[in-house]
């Protein structure tokens, strides 16, 4: 009998509220101190979760307030759809939350504006961060954990076949890769007929949205939703991008990668068996874990570019005040705590988290210990491209759904991809009600 995803999303949902509503009622009792609710959506490993631990025992101390942590679903739209529930005005959520960079415009309605209260750390953040959490001039979150794409390579592989530096555009990727390939396969064809020069996300999820946004845009092929409200889908460098990624499919990245998440595309770079992989700014640590076959063997650079540039897709989360909390002013407190200046150092030292602070990157404290964090400093001032999630609002959802699902077609060859961009720029144009047009700067509609 077939699975009905959506019946278990909500059977995962329900199970999560009634926990959720047992850990809050303890939190409840007149007399006591005042004790916070906190709910994070992040990836936890048990490193993290020993220092956030430690990070909210000094915050009692310091403050008297208490932190109970709470737990969520695993993946983000499970996570949303509790946060949904979570924010009814009838329900008593918790008091602070993470939130998605994609998740301001769809929920922003439920939170604080944080801006009073954190002029001063707005002024010192990346501004293209900041301007992810920002809806109608209200700061809807602050940044607490940033992310972007980025290109993982094998340096001792570069090295052996007599490349200088990893590729700095796309067009550059597929000959090396390919290379690498045949070269490690012929070593060993038993041991390394798995091996593959690329793996990224090309299964049909948020992941294939922030892959395909990355090439379109690095060619001119514009952001799917342009900041005039203009659907930049339907043009020539957009569909190269969209042809050039179909055809790595079964030649230097596995046939299954139309299947890949994350952690499939990271599952096959740690066990050594690929050239390079795009991934997220946090998959560094789970390469260097002692006993990875590619640990000192592998660096991180921008990804590559086209035409138009070099980006990659923003990630990371921001946390934010329910306006339904009871203690909001302590609840600021937590996260003025959290995004503080000493915690941030002490992650980026202890877990190499990436700061959100530009300052903090040229301390010798957090450089030292993460020589990639220049790269990371660059990428956050220079190289963001942003999904079109504050523009479309609520209906992002179902933009980023139309498109993935697009692109998506063209890679395991349902549809072509003309036919496929044609069809989804009309889809958006009914979704949205905003205008057909070409990027700017960029190529004609076909």
């Amino acid at each position: 009998m077939p699975v009905n995803r959506e019946a278990v999303i909500r059977i995962e949902v329900a199970v999560c509220i009634v926990m959720l509503s047992l850990l809050l009622a303890d939190c409840t009792s007149v007399h006591a101190p005042v004790t916070l609710t906190f709910v994070d959506q992040g990836w936890a490993t048990p490193a993290f979760n020993q220092e956030r631990e430690r990070e909210l025992q000094e915050f009692a101390r310091e403050t008297g307030i208490q932190v109970k942590l709470l737990p969520s679903p695993e993946s983000t739209r499970e996570q949303l759809a509790l946060w949904r529930e979570l924010l009814r005005p009838s329900a008593s959520g918790p008091d602070v939350y993470t939130i998605d960079v994609i998740w301001p415009g769809i929920l922003n309605e439920n939170f604080v504006d944080l801006k009073p209260y954190f002029a001063s750390e707005i002024s010192a953040g990346f501004p293209a961060i900041t301007a992810s959490y920002t809806i109608d001039n209200k700061l809807v979150a602050v940044p607490y954990d940033a992310n972007i794409g980025l290109l993982y390579y094998r340096t001792d592989l570069l090295r052996e076949y007599g490349y200088r530096e990893p590729p700095r555009t796309w067009d550059e990727l597929a000959p090396m890769a390919a290379r690498i390939q045949a070269g490690e396969r012929a070593k060993d064809r038993k041991a390394k007929k798995q091996f593959w020069g690329f793996v990224w996300q090309g299964a049909a999820t948020e992941a294939l949205t922030c892959n395909a946004l990355e090439w379109q845009a690095a060619e001119g092929g514009g952001q799917i939703i342009e900041k005039d409200k203009t659907i930049s889908v339907n043009n020539p460098d957009a569909i190269r991008a969209w042809q050039r990624a179909a055809r790595w499919v079964g030649s230097i990245s596995p046939p299954g990668e139309v299947g890949y998440k994350e952690w499939d595309s990271l599952n096959v770079w740690m066990a050594g068996d690929a050239a390079f992989m795009r991934n997220w700014t946090s998959a560094y640590v789970d390469g260097q874990a002692a006993g990875s076959p590619i640990r000192n063997k592998f660096d991180v650079s921008l990804l590559p570019g086209g035409k138009a540039g070099r980006v990659g897709t923003l990630g990371g989360t921001g946390l934010v005040v329910s306006r339904f909390s009871t203690h909001p002013r302590e609840a600021v407190e937590l996260v003025r705590y959290l995004i503080s200046r000493d915690v941030q150092i002490r992650r980026s030292r202890l877990l190499t988290e990436a700061p959100t602070r530009p300052e903090l990157y040229d301390l010798p404290e957090v450089r030292e210990p993460n020589p990639r964090f220049a790269l990371l400093s660059q990428a956050f001032r220079t190289g963001i491209v942003s999904r079109p999630s504050n523009l479309t609002g609520k209906k992002y959802e179902e933009v980023s759904n139309a498109y993935m699902q697009a692109v998506h077609s063209v890679l395991t060859g349902e549809r072509n991809a003309p036919e496929s961009a044609k069809a989804l720029e009309n889809e958006l144009v009914r979704i949205t009600g905003f205008k057909k047009g070409p990027p700017p700067g960029g190529s004609a509609r076909p």
